[in-house]
């Protein structure tokens, strides 16, 4: 991680559950964060809390949902950083949604988020790593869901959207590959994680909380550790996709 030192990481959806727990330690390994979400408040109280650790948190308010907040937020990150060395697409969504039942605006706010605002932001991240010194890190926060199909209605749609995520992971990697970019991107897959995910599709705790109380969930920091692990080998090396359940978890 020592060649990260003093460099710039963005992160999106980055005021809680594997966002946050990612900021904090991207911090303390000495680089300047900068964290987005549409709440801005608790990347703020996270930035205050780690203030006299090695490296920074600035947070900025972005809605993935609209374009124009994530350009501006990229051309506030050129200007005021020098742009970004490392992208982490960790924002997500589901809704309780189904493909025979589910609302259009649902699918909608899925796809902006889970796929379009993660390719935009890929896009212009790329932009300004190529513009440095071409050898920054895409990371992509995909799920198990992008790689199986649960015989779950309530998730389908959502399980679509990551099926994109991990057809994406593969496109961006081709692509970086035909302009012989140094720039490497992963897909980080995770099973089910204690964080306010399922309580967000669900509307509903006590569902949320039979759901994460099965079995030994994942925690945040267990994803944070396969991102540091990626993002700290050496230039050489392209880790595609790491997939990570409980070990419990039997789907």
């Amino acid at each position: 991680m020592e060649r990260w030192t003093g460099r710039v990481a963005l992160i999106t959806g980055a005021s809680v559950g594997i966002g946050s727990a990612l900021a904090r330690r991207l911090v303390q390994h000495g680089m300047k964060v900068i964290g987005c979400a549409r709440n801005v408040q608790q990347i703020q109280a996270l930035a205050d809390e780690l203030k006299n650790e090695k490296g920074s948190l600035t947070a900025i308010k972005c809605d993935l949902t609209k374009e124009e907040d994530i350009l501006d937020m990229f051309a506030k990150v050129k200007a005021e950083f020098g742009g970004v060395d490392v992208c982490v697409n960790n924002a997500g969504l589901a809704h309780n949604a189904p493909i025979l039942s589910g609302e259009t605006q649902q699918w909608r706010e899925m796809l902006d988020v889970n796929v379009l605002g993660l390719s935009i932001c890929s896009r212009e991240a790329v932009k300004q790593m190529r513009e440095k010194v071409d050898d920054g890190h895409l990371i992509l926060i995909n799920s198990m869901s992008g790689h199986r199909v649960l015989n779950s209605s309530p998730g389908h749609f959502y399980t679509a959207t990551k099926f994109m995520v991990t057809a994406l992971t593969e496109c961006l990697r081709q692509e970086l590959n035909e302009v012989k970019s140094h720039i490497r991107v992963t897909g980080i897959s995770p099973g089910v994680v204690q964080t306010e995910f399922q309580q967000r599709m669900f509307k509903d705790k006590s569902k949320a909380d039979a759901i994460c109380s099965a079995f030994k969930t994942l925690e945040a920091d267990n994803v944070v550790d396969a991102i540091i692990y990626v993002i700290g080998t050496p230039g050489h090396v392209q880790v595609h996709d790491i997939l990570l359940r409980p070990t419990e978890q039997t789907t």
